[in-house]
């Protein structure tokens, strides 16, 4: 439980972590909250020779309304999200969801940025920014990149970020449809979610059902030809890749999904 020993730097821009990360290649890792990356480091799953710290980088710390989009600053912490006056209006589901996230010590250091950029299908924040049809925005020496969140996941803790390149801000679409919903179930409240679902609408995103974050499209495609809701939600489990561990077998898991995707299906529809 004791990490190995590694150099620490503080970044005080964007600009220089970029640099920095660069700099040091493949031995450097970001460190925003530290909630992800530092558990690993104690078991050295993880063993960065060079810490980048950018938890201080105030600028990119914001909820800003961007006319058919809210944009969102990769180092806002999840209780500045759960708190944000234009989240609770424009996109409640975002507001709700980071307010499930761990405990009050998690949500007052951890990050939106981090969440998503450690790819993580466990965790809240990547399902429901796919379920809101997200963009994410990174910043790398040859320039800015932006991301659709259907394409940013690609495998276990694996995201379409390069080395040196440091994941600025999240653009969200107003949504259309005003119904939400989140569910998760879990062993206790600040536990990973045994499974989970975000709901927009009818765009239904699934929470560790697969090694990265889920859209439950057979779902979405049986809505859309206007099948009841509990007959839909059956489909939920289908194209999935559930996995088993000591909390849950994947026939457990593939159960659950169908269970909480109807309550949320049924919830959105009553808001």
């Amino acid at each position: 439980m004791i990490p190995a020993t590694f150099t620490y730097r503080r970044a005080e821009s964007a600009d220089q972590a970029i640099e920095l990360v660069a700099e040091h290649g493949d031995e450097a890792k970001l460190l925003a909250g530290g909630h992800s990356l530092l558990p690993l480091m104690k078991l050295r799953l993880a063993v960065p020779e060079v810490l980048v710290d950018i938890g201080r980088i105030r600028d990119l710390s914001y909820v800003r309304d961007g006319g058919d989009h809210i944009a969102i600053g990769a180092l806002t912490r999840h209780a500045e999200l759960e708190r944000s006056e234009l989240l609770s209006r424009e996109l409640p589901l975002l507001a709700y969801s980071a307010g499930q996230v761990g405990d009050p010590q998690v949500r007052h250091r951890g990050t939106i940025g981090g969440s998503l950029a450690h790819g993580d299908p466990a965790s809240d924040l990547p399902a429901v920014v796919l379920a809101l049809d997200a963009t994410l925005v990174a910043r790398g020496p040859n320039g800015t990149r932006e991301f659709p969140a259907s394409e940013f996941f690609h495998g276990l803790w694996e995201t379409a970020l390069e080395p040196d390149e440091l994941l600025t801000e999240i653009r969200i679409p107003k949504p259309a449809a005003s119904g939400w919903s989140f569910q998760k179930f879990t062993k206790r409240a600040i536990d990973w979610a045994i499974v989970g679902v975000a709901v927009q609408g009818d765009a239904v995103a699934l929470i560790n059902m697969g090694a990265t974050p889920l859209r439950a499209t057979a779902v979405e495609q049986a809505l859309a030809a206007g099948t009841p809701v509990p007959e839909a939600a059956r489909l939920a489990a289908e194209g999935t890749e559930a996995p088993g561990d000591l909390n849950a077998s994947p026939a457990y898991r593939e159960h659950l999904t169908r269970v909480l995707v109807r309550r949320a299906l049924e919830e959105s529809r009553a808001r």
